[in-house]
């Protein structure tokens, strides 16, 4: 899973990056205006992963993993013409989107509008977003105008169905709809994939509060998919090692790290969950998408186990606990067999059985 950060020059991004990877990127007092990536792999903090690692004792651990980008260089203003090149390629890459808006007051870094009003800047770079797909799918709708009477019958109702798509989106962007609320099937998803739509992506909102900020200032923002963190102070305690850091975090009154809270926040917006495997050769956690069946999942360790997938030996995570080993759950009836057509439930400890 990997998500842009973007937001306005300004806004802490590169420190809410640093809070959310334990990074220590250097961050600069002005946009140099260059389109710059930084880019961390984290590990997704699973405290079942840690418990089987310590009932299995394998011989290596691996965690469901988050790749962060830092995306610099996204302005005010820049959708008019449409986003293009480098800057699309950064953003479009991404599953979500993370937009950091800035809720601090400080005179040595100036907000680009010279005020500080997070609901504003929201609201102005969520507009951006859905002004380069208008232009993305105004420019695709005039190529698609001039060519739908071309080529061969199957060609022609191809585009047909296009048009129709891109006409319906349009008219939902024309009424400020972001494209992610419009109900989109999968082969439509298909067939917009490279287009490279921003508003279509899950958008996770990050209110970037000063070190002495108060989430109750900004409860009427705060929603499903909006969050507010202490970014400075978060990047700092990301930097200490884990005894000392539990300690500010309880001084501060922070119940829960800000890398915690955004990964929660990212796999509850893509509908993600963890099944987990785990064996005396290695514990691991598995990203899958909620409704994932077993031979999906199978997929997601090696596609040779989908294709050759007989069947899933399933152990709830807390069924496992519970009966304190593997032999144990199995005496107490908790060990299942699950077929092709099992949803993977999160917390499922999974054994495929496969032949090719």
């Amino acid at each position: 899973m990997q998500i842009g950060i973007i937001g306005l020059p300004n806004a802490g991004k590169t420190t809410i990056f640093n809070a959310l990877t334990r990074s220590d990127t250097a961050t600069a007092a002005f946009s140099s205006g260059q389109v710059e990536v930084h880019t961390a792999v984290v590990n997704v903090p699973d405290p079942r992963v840690d418990a089987l690692a310590a009932m299995f004792n394998p011989q290596k651990v691996a965690y469901a993993q988050v790749i962060y980008n830092d995306i610099a260089g996204f302005g005010k203003g820049v959708a008019k013409s449409g986003i293009s090149g480098p800057l699309l390629n950064a953003i479009a890459a991404n599953d979500a989107l993370m937009l950091v808006v800035r809720a601090f007051e400080d005179e040595n870094v100036p907000h680009p509008n010279d005020r500080v009003d997070p609901a504003q800047d929201s609201e102005a770079m969520q507009a951006e977003l859905i002004l380069n797909d208008m232009t993305a799918i105004e420019n695709r709708l005039e190529r698609l105008a001039a060519t739908k009477h071309r080529g061969t019958p199957e060609e022609r109702k191809r585009m047909a169905t296009e048009e129709a798509l891109l006409q319906r989106l349009m008219a939902a962007l024309e009424e400020e709809t972001p494209l992610r609320e419009v109900e989109i099937s999968e082969d439509e998803r298909k067939m917009l994939g490279g287009f490279g739509l921003m508003s279509l992506k899950p958008l996770l909102i990050v209110i970037n509060m000063g070190d002495e900020g108060d989430e109750t200032q900004y409860a009427d923002l705060l929603d499903e998919r909006t969050i507010a963190l202490r970014g400075r102070l978060e990047a700092e305690i990301a930097q200490m090692d884990p005894e000392e850091a539990e300690e500010f975090l309880a001084d501060f009154g922070i119940e829960e790290p800000g890398l915690d809270r955004a990964i929660r926040f990212c796999y509850d917006m893509l509908g993600l969950q963890s099944f987990l495997t785990a064996g005396e050769d290695e514990v691991r956690a598995w990203t899958v998408s909620r409704g994932a069946t077993a031979p999906e999942a199978a997929g997601v360790i090696h596609s040779d186990l989908q294709k050759g997938f007989i069947r899933a030996e399933v152990i709830a995570y807390d069924d496992l606990m519970a009966a304190g080993s593997l032999a144990a759950a199995r005496k107490l009836g908790k060990h299942r067999l699950e077929g092709k057509t099992y949803q993977v439930q999160d917390g499922d400890v999974i054994e495929i059985r496969f032949n090719l």
